[in-house]
């Protein structure tokens, strides 16, 4: 059998990474600063090297898998395209209103983040639907046209389209559509019907807004990679990481930018997933920190939480509730701004603060010797003896001591009457805290005790600082895959084709209607496989049936999976029994006598992943042997203490490593601190574990 090599490539805010991967085991990767004007530029660059590690020309590649932040960072910077918002009469301002919660219930001086459009760029028709789907006021086409031709006026290159109710009955939305087509054919069209027929018209509309938003900018940014690869000799097809952590075509990426927002920590979440299965845990704390920021998710029974609806761009910290919400399919996580750029300051508390600012790849941290001035993570764990200076990035990346100890000397130490030393520990402290915190708090709101839980750490930045945060949440084990430092580039050679249709339909329980339902799941079905199917047309697809309930009178639905024999002979009493077993298990109890509503149905259909071989358990066999050592600040002993130093690859099967220790790699460096100590597995992963459990891996 033909060698077939397929290419992984996640775009993060601070580098690049690649990894190059065949049918037969070999893998090469690297990691590349990221161009922020050009992507694509930092794609080619590393597309040269991994191909030059495993000597093969790029047109030995026959799939390309990408994930990206462009997406996120235009919404979060607001460099998308002159955008305009059609919608029903009497809801031009839902956008600007919002839900009309506080999220910081006593900020007197509380601002709500401004809208993505400012209110002459928002226009309304004269038309109505009710919830059912029933044309109330009928849209008249002569009203269409007229705006069509105000709209030509102004040069808008994208367009929203947002009616209420459009979810049951999506002719309105369609008519605009097409006459807009006709009338403006260079201008690219978003309709809410299409993008997220889902109710709750403040959510909806803002996605359908951010979608078109994005849009051109996407479009053009994938064609011109399309263009690049193909200069290149890599003629193979392109797929991208969506946000719900399957995989689609550049096509429909290119029509539905959006779910593009979360395709990068996605990837890390499948990329969890596939070590929970190797090693067989059943709950497993996906923790990705990269450069700019660290993400957080619960994997369960080897699949990651999803969620309906996340948000972007959080004015207020990272505060639930300040960001602008997108109700697509995803991957439920929490993400924060704590990376290796990640900046430090004192606050008028005279407190040290971490991000959620992030010096990126431009300058980059102090000790890059770019042109950064501010402090970072990255400093202070050089500082902090974490990171080789002649290492980093497998020595393409220099580092310069003195460099960063002058930035926290003037940022940190000099306000704050601090030592360089004192001062490093100090932001390292914070942000491992700032994490730690987003993971307890994330784990409560699920029912989840952490516990329980194996921590699986990837990202560059991870495995400096995942020991500290085990120890912070009294996790007693992490593992540390082989690949870490790239994992989420690994996460989309392992992710399946999937698309998760859904469709807002409101039934109580009292008025249960099993062919309705049949139908439902039936239409449903249809649309999320033929999407599947046009990505992969010989794929053996497989599905999988939700539900989103609650009892009347609540604000949100929680979600209920559904077996094939509550979609093949839907039952009342079966689906009574499966909403209280879930809310049981979320809430400790469950209220008797209430009427229990559905209101949105979904199916999700993917593509059978590969099959995973188990990691055989083992005790260590051998304890490393080097001499080999470098200061190490451990922050619980409050002190430094000699590490031992040693290359990861040099770590064979069942060695144990006594901590404190350092394994370095090109990509990233594992820390295991004086309360822990290591082991390597058959697959090149690391567990780091509690000095108490014995070793057992």
């Amino acid at each position: 059998m033909a060698e077939i090599w397929r290419l992984g490539v996640d775009i993060g805010g601070t580098f690049t990474d690649l990894v190059l991967e065949s049918s037969k085991g070999v893998q090469a990767s690297t990691k590349v600063l990221t161009t922020y004007n050009t992507p694509e530029d930092a794609i080619i660059t590393g597309l040269q090297t991994v191909c030059k590690q495993v000597t093969i020309q790029p047109d030995k590649i026959s799939q390309i898998i990408h994930g990206t932040t462009l997406a996120t960072n235009a919404l979060i910077e607001r460099r998308g395209a002159k955008t305009a918002l059609i919608t029903t009469q009497g809801f031009r301002d839902v956008i600007e209103m919002r839900t009309e919660s506080r999220f910081e219930q006593y900020d007197l001086n509380l601002t709500l983040p401004a809208p993505l459009l400012t209110r002459d760029h928002r226009y309304v028709v004269h038309e109505r639907m009710d919830a059912n789907g029933k044309i109330l006021i009928p849209l008249q086409k002569a009203e269409i046209d007229a705006l069509a031709e105000r709209l030509v006026q102004f040069g808008y290159d994208s367009i929203a389209v947002g009616l209420l109710h459009s979810y049951a009955n999506d002719s309105h939305e369609k008519m605009i559509g097409r006459a807009l087509a006709d009338r403006l054919p260079d201008v690219m069209i978003s309709l809410s019907s299409e993008v997220s027929p889902q109710m709750r018209e403040y959510e909806r509309f803002n996605t359908t807004i951010a979608n078109a938003y994005i849009k051109p900018l996407m479009k053009s940014y994938l064609s011109r990679l399309k263009g690049r690869l193909a200069k290149e000799g890599a003629y193979c097809p392109v797929f991208l990481m969506h946000s719900g952590g399957g995989i689609i075509s550049l096509e429909n990426a290119a029509e539905f930018p959006v779910r593009l927002v979360e395709s990068g920590p996605a990837g890390g979440a499948v990329f969890a997933a596939h070590i929970a299965v190797s090693h067989g845990l059943d709950r497993a704390l996906s923790f990705d920190m990269g450069g700019t920021t660290a993400k957080i998710c619960l994997v369960k029974d080897h699949t990651p939480k999803t969620a309906r609806t996340f948000e972007v761009a959080r004015t207020y910290r990272f505060k639930k509730g300040s960001g602008m919400p997108i109700s697509i399919p995803v991957i439920d996580m929490v993400e924060i701004g704590a990376g290796g750029g990640s900046l430090a300051h004192v606050d008028s508390l005279e407190q040290i603060r971490v991000g959620p600012e992030s010096a990126g790849s431009q300058p980059g941290p102090a000790c890059y010797g770019r042109g950064g001035t501010a402090p970072t993570v990255t400093d202070s764990d050089l500082i902090l003896g974490k990171l080789d200076p002649a290492g980093f990035a497998a020595g393409s990346i220099p580092l310069y001591t003195e460099r960063a100890t002058q930035a926290l000397d003037i940022h940190i130490g000099s306000k704050l009457d601090m030592e360089a030393v004192e001062a490093a520990w100090g932001v390292a402290e914070m942000v491992d805290e700032n994490m730690a915190n987003a993971a307890r708090v994330h784990a409560v709101e699920n029912g989840e005790d952490l516990s329980e839980y194996t921590m699986i750490a990837f990202g560059g930045a991870a495995p400096l600082h995942a020991a500290r945060l085990c120890e912070k949440l009294g996790i007693r084990r992490c593992l540390i895959p082989q690949g870490a430092g790239v994992g989420s580039a690994i996460g989309f050679l392992r992710a399946p084709f999937s698309f998760e249709a859904n469709n807002s339909v409101f039934m109580q329980l009292s008025s249960f209607d099993p062919v309705r339902v049949k139908q439902l799941f039936a239409d449903m079905e249809k649309e999320a496989s033929a999407f599947v199917r046009s990505c992969d047309q010989d794929a053996n697809i497989k599905t999988e049936y939700k539900v989103y309930m609650r009892y009347a009178g609540q604000g949100w639905e929680i979600p209920v999976p559904l077996t094939v024999q509550h979609i093949t002979k839907p039952d009342t009493a079966d689906y009574k029994a499966c909403f209280e077993r879930e809310y049981e298990q979320l809430f400790a109890r469950t209220v008797a006598g209430m009427e229990i509503e559905i209101t949105v149905w979904s199916v999700n259909a993917y593509t059978e992943p590969p099959e995973v071989r188990p990691v055989q358990k083992q005790g260590h066999q051998r304890t490393l042997e080097t001499t080999n050592t470098r200061p190490l600040f451990d922050p619980a002993k409050s002190t430094f203490v000699n590490a031992t130093v040693a290359q990861r690859d040099a770590v064979k099967d069942a060695t144990q490593i006594i901590g404190p220790a350092m394994l370095t790699e090109d990509e990233t460096t594992i820390i295991v601190p004086s309360s822990r100590n290591a082991v390597a597995c058959g697959d090149g992963t690391i567990v780091v574990f509690a000095k108490l459990d014995g070793g057992q891996t």
